[in-house]
């Protein structure tokens, strides 16, 4: 009976590694939306920093679905920060003049 115990106990722990090696392997393989990353890289090029950062908001909110994207995530939030710093001196530079 114990013999028994003991073999449904491990194949349960398998049955859980299984599961949950397989969900981490999708989730690394699983690709962060390019389109929308190369739409807010355009807003930015174009010099629509208000489109940027929403694109780069949206992008921000699902890359953190995906646990390993770390340095594309550090990426998109230093971008992020530096739209945010030059919206702040353009419009700190109108009322200047």
């Amino acid at each position: 009976m114990l013999y028994m115990a003991l073999l449904f106990l491990s194949s349960l722990i398998a049955v859980f590694l299984i599961v949950v090696s397989a969900r981490t392997f999708i989730h690394w393989k699983s690709h962060i939306p390019v389109g929308l990353y190369a739409k807010a890289l355009r807003a930015e090029n174009n010099g629509n920093f208000e489109e940027a950062i929403t694109a780069y908001e949206i992008l921000l909110s699902q890359c953190r679905r995906v646990r390993f994207q770390k340095a594309f995530k550090n990426k998109i939030i230093g971008k992020v920060k530096l739209l945010h710093t030059i919206i702040e001196y353009n419009n700190s530079s109108r009322f200047v003049r």
